[in-house]
């Protein structure tokens, strides 16, 4: 059974850090192109940042309003993958998840996500 499980979100103000973590289990990680997504009220889920499997050249990829700001980064020695969020904007409040990622879309059923709220 998949399991995506998040954690690391919580209230931050305008300039300020987190960094979220995803352990997943029932998946062959390492083989995974892995991404994370954020969902805010009314907005589609979208992907914010993906990285490649290690044995694809771990390459990563930002949407253009995160780059520079946000980091992934995997371990596949713990089937975890990060999101370092530095200078966290009011616009970066969401829902933020993790799944393995094909062509911008998520693979596996949803986890909970972890709610990052920033404050102006």
């Amino acid at each position: 059974q998949v399991q995506l499980v998040e954690s690391g979100g919580g209230l931050v103000q305008a300039g300020g850090s987190l960094r979220l973590s995803c352990t997943t289990s029932g998946i062959v990680f390492s083989i995974n192109a892995m991404g994370w997504f954020r969902q805010s009220p009314g907005k589609q889920r979208e992907l914010v940042a993906s990285i490649m499997s290690i044995m694809s050249g771990g390459n990563t990829n930002y949407a253009d309003s995160v780059k520079g700001r946000f980091t992934i980064s995997r371990d596949d020695a713990k089937n975890t993958v990060y999101l370092q969020m530095n200078s966290l904007k009011a616009e970066d409040t969401a829902v933020y998840s993790c799944n393995a990622e094909a062509s911008g879309y998520g693979i596996y059923v949803w986890g909970k996500g972890t709610l990052v709220t920033v404050s102006s």
